[in-house]
C-alpha cells in the first residue's frame, strides 16, 4: 500500500527542516567512514594498551582483519531489567569467537531505576541521567578501537542516552540488545487497586508491600507498558533490534539465542564486510517518524516525547511537537496494554505483539517500509518472529491476525481512530497529554486551579481533606531548570481517588508523569516552565483553567492573566543532597522541555 499522505507530508517537513543539520551530520559521518577501519590509525603504543589484557585475541586485533565489537553495558543489579546483563559479556565473547570476531567491553554507563527514586529526591537526577549516559557511552567509544558496537540497555533514560551516543558515533554499526520483560506477576489493576486503597487509608503498609513485591518480583523489565517497554518497541520499529527481540523473557533459550544472533549480526555489518550498516544511516528522518507512529499506535509513554527530539538531534534530525500531533491524528490506537488496558507486555507479545502490529501498520501505509535496519533493507523484516527449531534460531512469518482482540487489533478495527497523544497549546504554554487511557468524558476539564510547588504538598492537602470540589491541580516549578523535571507519578493514586469519588480533576504541570500513568487527564511538560518565567508562574489559586484534549488547548480564562507578573520560587531545597550539587550546570543550561530538555545535543 502507498504511504499515507500525512506520514509523507510530516516526513518531508522534517526532512526540509533538518536539511542543514542532517547534511552536516552525514558529511561528518562520511569523513569518518572514509578514513577506514579505526584501529588502523592507532599507534603501536595505543594498540598495545588496548589489547594488553586480550590474551589469545591479541593477534587478531593487531591484524585488523577480524571485526572488533565494542560493548557498552548498563548492567547493574539495582534494575531488574538490567540485572540479566551481568553474564551477557561471556555469551557475547563466545558468540564473537564463533563468528570470527573479537569483542571488548568498551565501558559501562549509569542506569538508575525510576521505580526506586519515584517520589524521592533522587528522581531530580533521573532525566539528566540520560545525557550523562550519552556522555559515558561517548567516553567508552572514544577509544576508537571498534568496527561495530553492541548497546546493552532497556529502561527509561538508558536507551535514549545510548541512542544519542550511537548516533554521535554513527559511522559505526550499532545493534541494541535487550534483556526482556519479567514474567507476569499479580495483575497491574490489582496493584493499582491496593495503591489507591492505601492512599485512602483503607489498606495497610503491609498490604501495599505485599502487592508491590508480587508485581515487581524477578529479573526483567516491569511488565506494564511504561517508558522501558516503549523503548523496546521503538528499537524494533526503528530497526535497531533484531526482529522480535523486545519481549522475550530473560533466562530462556530463545533469549540467549537472540543475544548470540545480535553478536553475529554486529560482526556481519561492519565496513570490513559487504553489508555495511552504520548507525547514522539507519537513524534518518524516516526511522524517527516510524518511531513516533509506533508510539501513537501502542499508546506509549509520554517520556518519549522528551526523548525522541533529543535522540533525533544527535543524528541531525529536527523534530517538533507538531510532528507528534499531526501523526497522532492519523495513526489509530491498536494496542491496549496497562495502564491503557488490563493486559501486560507478556500478554501483548502472546497476542501477536509487535510483529502483528508492525505488519498492520505497514499494510495501512502508516510506516515507512523502505528503511535501512540492522536486520536488512526494509521494515518487512520486522513482520517476522524468532523461533527455536531443533535448537537453531530461525525467523518465521508473524501472526496475520490478532490472537486476542482485547489486547491488539487490526488497523481496520482499532481501539481508537487516533493515537494516544495530544499537543496542547494556549495561554498557559505548550504541553502534551496522553489520552489513550483517559475516558472520553474526561477529555475536557474546566475547573478552578489549586496551585502547589511540590507533589508532597498535594498529598498533604489530600490527607487534610481539602479537595471537595472539581479542581485543576497545578504543580509548577517542576521543569528541568527548576529541579531536573522529576516524574510526579506518586500523585497518581491521590488523583485517581479524587476522580473515583466523582470529582472532575486534572493535573497541569511543567514536570513529567510516569509512562505508567494515564487515567487522570494530565497536561504535562508545559513549556516555557515556571522557573523560566513561563505562564504557569502567573497562575493563582481559583483561576479557571480549561484543559481541552479535544480541541488541543490549555488555557486560563481569567481576563487579567496576561498582565500579571510571574512569581519566583525558592528553589534552594533542590540544590543540595542526593548528588544534586553535581548537576547545577545541568539545571542552568538545560534546554526547554518542548525541544527535549537536553544539555549535550
Amino acid at each position: 500500500m502507498s504511504l499515507h499522505p500525512t506520514i509523507a507530508r510530516v516526513t518531508d517537513r522534517i526532512r526540509a527542516r533538518s536539511e542543514d543539520s542532517r547534511g552536516t551530520y552525514l558529511d561528518r559521518m562520511g569523513k569518518a567512514v572514509s578514513a577506514g577501519p579505526v584501529r588502523a590509525h592507532l599507534s603501536c603504543g595505543n594498540q598495545a594498551h588496548a589489547y594488553a589484557a586480550m590474551g589469545a585475541a591479541k593477534d587478531a586485533l593487531v591484524a585488523v582483519k577480524a571485526p572488533n565489537i565494542g560493548i557498552v553495558t548498563s548492567y547493574n543489579d539495582m534494575l531488574s531489567a538490567h540485572q540479566p546483563f551481568e553474564h551477557y559479556p561471556d555469551i557475547i565473547r563466545a558468540a564473537a569467537a564463533r563468528a570470527g570476531a573479537t569483542v571488548q567491553v568498551a565501558g559501562g554507563v549509569p542506569a538508575m531505576c525510576d521505580g526506586v527514586t519515584q517520589g524521592q529526591p533522587g528522581m531530580e537526577l533521573s532525566l539528566f541521567s540520560r545525557d550523562v549516559i550519552a556522555l559515558a557511552a561517548g567516553v567508552a567509544m572514544s577509544h576508537n578501537c571498534f568496527d561495530s558496537s553492541l548497546y546493552l540497555g532497556v529502561c527509561d533514560k538508558i536507551v535514549p542516552g545510548l541512542i544519542m551516543a550511537a548516533a554521535t558515533f554513527g559511522h559505526i554499526p550499532a545493534v541494541f540488545v535487550p534483556a526482556g520483560p519479567m514474567t507476569s506477576g499479580i495483575p497491574n489493576d490489582e496493584k493499582s487497586r491496593v495503591r489507591n486503597a492505601y492512599a485512602e487509608g483503607k489498606a495497610t503498609r503491609e498490604d501495599l508491600m505485599a502487592a508491590e513485591m508480587a508485581s515487581y518480583h524477578g529479573p526483567g523489565t516491569c511488565t506494564f507498558y511504561g517508558t522501558a517497554n516503549t523503548n523496546q518497541m521503538l528499537m524494533e520499529v526503528m530497526g535497531l533490534h533484531l526482529p522480535g527481540a523486545s519481549f522475550v523473557n530473560p533466562g530462556t533459550p530463545l533469549r540467549e539465542a537472540l543475544t548470540t544472533a545480535a553478536v553475529e549480526r554486529a560482526a556481519a555489518i561492519t565496513a570490513l564486510g559487504n553489508d555495511f550498516r552504520p548507525a547514522g544511516e539507519i537513524l534518518d528522518e524516516r526511522a524517527y517518524v516510524n518511531g513516533i507512529v509506533g508510539l501513537m499506535a501502542t499508546g506509549g509513554s509520554t517520556n518519549l516525547v522528551l526523548h525522541l527530539p533529543a535522540m533525533a538531534r544527535a543524528s541531525g534530525v529536527q523534530l517538533d511537537l507538531q510532528d507528534f500531533a499531526d501523526l497522532s491524528e492519523v495513526v489509530p490506537l491498536l494496542a491496549k496494554v496497562y495502564p491503557n488496558g488490563l493486559a501486560d507486555v507478556n500478554h501483548f507479545h502472546a497476542a501477536g505483539g509487535l510483529q502483528f502490529l508492525i505488519g498492520e501498520l505497514l499494510d495501512a501505509g502508516l510506516l515507512h517500509p523502505d528503511v535501512k535496519t540492522v536486520a536488512g533493507d526494509g521494515l518487512a523484516h520486522y513482520r517476522q518472529e524468532p523461533v527455536l527449531d531443533g535448537g537453531r534460531l530461525n525467523w518465521r512469518n508473524g501472526p496475520k491476525a490478532s490472537l486476542n482482540d482485547k489486547i491488539v487489533r487490526p488497523a481496520s478495527a482499532p481501539f481508537a481512530a487516533q493515537g494516544g497523544l495530544k499537543l496542547l497549546t494556549g495561554n498557559l504554554g505548550r504541553g502534551v497529554i496522553k489520552v489513550s487511557a483517559v475516558a472520553p468524558e474526561r477529555h475536557v476539564i474546566e475547573a478552578p486551579a489549586r496551585i502547589f510547588h511540590s507533589q508532597n504538598a498535594v498529598k498533604a492537602a489530600f490527607k487534610a481533606g481539602e479537595f471537595t470540589s472539581d479542581t485543576v491541580v497545578v504543580v509548577r516549578f517542576q521543569g528541568p531548570q527548576a529541579n531536573g523535571m522529576p516524574e510526579l507519578h506518586s500523585l497518581t493514586p491521590t488523583l485517581s481517588v479524587l476522580q473515583d469519588r466523582g470529582l472532575k480533576v486534572a493535573l497541569v504541570t511543567d514536570g513529567r508523569m510516569s509512562g505508567a500513568s494515564g487515567k487522570v487527564p494530565a497536561a504535562i511538560h508545559v513549556a516555557p516552565e515556571a522557573a523560566a518565567g513561563g505562564p504557569l508562574a502567573r497562575l493563582r489559586d481559583g483561576d479557571i483553567v480549561r484543559l481541552d484534549a479535544v480541541a488541543g488547548t490549555l488555557s486560563v480564562l481569567d481576563e487579567d492573566f496576561d498582565n500579571r507578573i510571574a512569581i519566583t520560587a525558592d528553589l534552594s531545597d533542590n540544590e543540595h543532597g542526593f548528588g544534586r550539587e553535581l548537576f547545577a550546570a545541568f539545571r542552568r543550561h538545560v534546554g526547554s522541555a518542548d525541544t527535549g530538555a537536553a544539555l549535550v545535543v
